[in-house]
């Protein structure tokens, strides 16, 4: 993202545009048939049985905390002053809060992650030294509240060089569990050819990513009085999940390890339209269509835990594929721990989707 695209008022207005800072959604919605829609749906993608979401009594809440959130963001001054600098919003945080937050909603861990829109600014040296304090900051957080913490480093792929240079030493020296990603960046979605040099890097340490939306630069006040956040967020990251499938970048680098916020924000919705794309243009890289890379990718539930929400998801991956996050500080732990319950998984499923998945895709990660 660059000053150009924010200038003026539309900067002044990001974060008042962020879906993240509207008000929670309603947390009632007309109930379904999971049992039927489950059984048909998940058995026609090739998901295997649905006995273990659908047959053990229900699992409404846990005091103990056991959940395991990997989208939550951090602030640390460098950035908020950044932020200021080029007439940014910024959301309230402090390291207290989290952990308050935290404990109310029985989180043991949380990974941090940048907020949007990242470090970029249109000049890579702010971005080499704003990524480097960030992500410092918070791997000591990480070594301050041991158990408590895990991170999701902040770098900028558009910078290559800069780019290697600080996976290399957030991997090596500050043991980052991952990256956390944005969904563009200048307009480039994260098949573009020249992320190539930061993703080869990244096949070979079979890293990690986390991907959050921001504002496209097509869509900033499409129509009047909707926010792009209320849609544009949601559509982003299908945006940049078709991107990486449909240019064959995910399969090109198949050990590199994707998350993707919101339930896959539209994509779930999307899916027979990419299959269809793909019966008319008939991509080599893609014999079996675009569900197989679908299905690999690993989703977290913040602002996606309603029924309807829950249904589109589950109708494209395996509760394997899903994790627990809030999107915290924007939300809490409560709406998604609300949505969760309403679903009403049982225990070994919500243990898969709560804590499980998140430890085995990122072993380094201390639960307190």
């Amino acid at each position: 993202m660059t000053i150009k695209r924010m200038a003026g008022a539309s900067q002044r207005k990001f974060f008042a545009n962020c879906a993240c800072c509207e008000p929670s959604p309603a947390r009632n919605s007309v109930p379904l048939d999971r049992r039927n829609f489950l059984a048909g749906g998940l058995a026609a993608l090739g998901l295997g049985s649905t006995a273990g979401i659908m047959g053990a009594p229900a699992v409404q809440a846990q005091a103990a905390r056991t959940r395991i959130d990997v989208h939550h963001h951090f602030l640390p001054p460098m950035h908020r002053e950044a932020l200021a600098k080029h007439k940014m919003g910024a959301p309230k945080w402090s390291v207290q809060m989290s952990l308050e937050e935290m404990d109310k909603s029985g989180i043991a861990a949380s990974v941090l992650s940048q907020v949007q829109p990242g470090t970029w600014y249109g000049d890579s040296a702010e971005s080499r030294l704003l990524s480097r304090a960030i992500n410092e900051y918070g791997a000591k957080l990480v070594q301050d509240h041991p158990g408590r913490f895990g991170l999701f480093a902040t770098i900028t792929p558009l910078d290559v060089e800069g780019s290697l240079k600080e996976i290399e030493y957030a991997f090596d020296t500050l043991k980052c569990d991952g990256l956390g990603l944005l969904t563009s960046y200048d307009g480039k979605y994260l098949g573009d050819p020249s992320f190539a040099p930061v993703y080869d890097e990244l096949n070979r340490r079979k890293a990690v990513i986390y991907v959050h939306p921001l504002t496209p630069n097509c869509c900033n006040n499409v129509v009047p009085g909707i926010p792009p956040g209320s849609i544009e967020y949601a559509t982003d990251t299908s945006r940049t999940i078709a991107h990486l499938v449909f240019s064959g970048t995910s399969q090109k680098y198949p050990d590199i390890r994707w998350i993707f916020s919101h339930s896959g924000g539209t994509l779930p919705f999307l899916t027979q339209r990419f299959i269809q794309q793909q019966k008319v243009q008939k991509h080599a890289h893609l014999p079996n269509g675009p569900m197989p890379e679908f299905q690999k990718f690993y989703y977290e539930l913040a602002q996606g835990n309603t029924k309807a929400q829950l249904s589109g998801l589950f109708s494209m991956v395996g509760v394997s594929q899903v994790l627990y996050g809030t999107d915290y500080p924007y939300r809490d732990g409560a709406e998604v721990n609300d949505g969760i319950a309403a679903w009403n998984f049982n225990a070994t499923d919500l243990r898969s989707i709560e804590n499980e998945t998140a430890r085995k895709l990122l072993p380094k990660l201390k639960v307190a």
